[in-house]
């Protein structure tokens, strides 16, 4: 009734219950996981004060005492739903004792026998960090360079051997790169990252390609490894005219984006959102702009803003990318290009690149 193959777990995306407070749920977890606590945070607050106080069996009292009744059935009742749905889960807490033994228990009592994650999260987590440092040394890595707009994320879409850390991170990598509903926590990230990692090892790829990224994407803070192999691998340049790179910065911050946000937030405030958070965006990189520049690219923005609101028309939003490209992001994605120490395999255009990588 209980299991330590981790990696089973991982690869299979194996449905996983987790029962810890839902705060601890916040902090990590795993892609397949889905938290229906057996304590609540203000339940988990109170034992463990009386388990500091009083010790392990006082504390055991107050959570039978505190989960009973109404409360107890009402979450047996979540449990049986979740398992009748996912027949092949497995349940874990943060280190597969009491909680999750208690849920086991209780479950098989009523005639439910779900198995347990022995070790629980700690181990699934301790697990996914070494696996994910050593497959990032070990796998070929081929890092995916070029300036802002080149469209480095249709490439990583078009290769299946590739990872996207913007899109484990949910952040488009740039302080315009936010994204409605947030950023997982750096642990779902590195969980994530692991994950993808193991499953592209099982095929054992020629080469994997990565986007070439800074430390951090948004929040998310890329692991060192990854960092390391960023900076000195082979590398792939794409070239695009600056033309090309604004319109693929207008699908990216404007039109991909303003259709997010009409998911998120609905039709009528969509625009209106993405627009603060634009003009908050560049507010964000005022004192690297400058006072003059800043205020023009503001002013500039707010009437592209305020013409799509009146006609839909997305036309004047160029005006403020293309000297945002040209004068901000070219200058500063040119200097931490020349830190890069790998060697340029192949250099061309967006679908050389695609044509060159699914050719080898």
């Amino acid at each position: 009734m209980s299991t330590t193959d981790y990696r089973r777990l991982m690869l299979g995306d194996i449905p996983l219950l987790d029962v810890r407070a839902p705060v601890e749920f916040q902090g990590g977890a795993f892609p397949a996981s889905t938290n229906l606590p057996l304590l609540n945070d203000d339940e988990r607050h109170r034992i463990g004060i009386c388990y500091k106080q009083q010790g392990q069996a006082a504390a055991i009292e107050l959570g039978q005492q505190l989960v009973s009744g109404d409360i107890r059935a009402a979450r047996m009742t979540g449990w049986q739903q979740w398992y009748q749905q996912h027949p092949d889960g497995y349940l874990y807490c943060f280190r597969g004792g009491l909680r999750s033994q208690t849920v086991q228990q209780w479950l098989n009592e009523v005639g439910v026998n779900i198995p347990l994650v022995s070790g629980g999260y700690k181990a699934l987590r301790r697990f996914l960090l070494a696996e994910s440092d050593a497959l990032t040394h070990r796998l070929p890595l081929v890092i995916l360079c070029g300036r802002t707009g080149c469209g480095k994320t249709r490439v990583i879409d078009a290769i299946a051997d590739s990872i996207d850390l913007e899109g484990l991170a949910h952040h488009r990598g740039s302080a315009f790169g936010r994204r409605p509903g947030g950023q997982p926590s750096q642990i779902d990230f590195e969980n994530r990252l692991a994950v993808a990692l193991l499953k592209l090892s099982l095929q054992e790829p020629h080469r994997i390609i990565v986007e070439d990224e800074s430390r951090l994407i948004g929040r998310c803070y890329v692991p060192q490894a990854m960092q390391e192999r960023i900076l000195r691998d082979d590398r792939i340049i794409i070239q695009e005219s600056l033309d090309s790179r604004v319109t693929v910065t207008l699908e990216d911050y404007v039109v991909g984006p303003l259709a997010e946000y009409q998911q998120y937030f609905g039709e009528r405030d969509a625009l209106g959102k993405l627009g603060e958070e634009l003009l908050a965006a560049l507010d964000r990189i005022q004192r690297r702009l400058g006072g003059s520049r800043h205020r023009e690219l503001r002013e500039t923005l707010s009437a592209a803003l305020a013409e799509q609101q009146r006609n839909g028309c997305i036309a004047g939003h160029r005006r403020w990318i293309e000297p945002m490209l040209r004068d901000y992001y070219d200058p500063m994605y040119d200097y931490m290009l020349r830190q890069r120490q790998g060697t340029v395999l192949f250099e061309g255009s967006r679908d050389d690149v695609i044509a060159w990588l699914k050719s080898r």
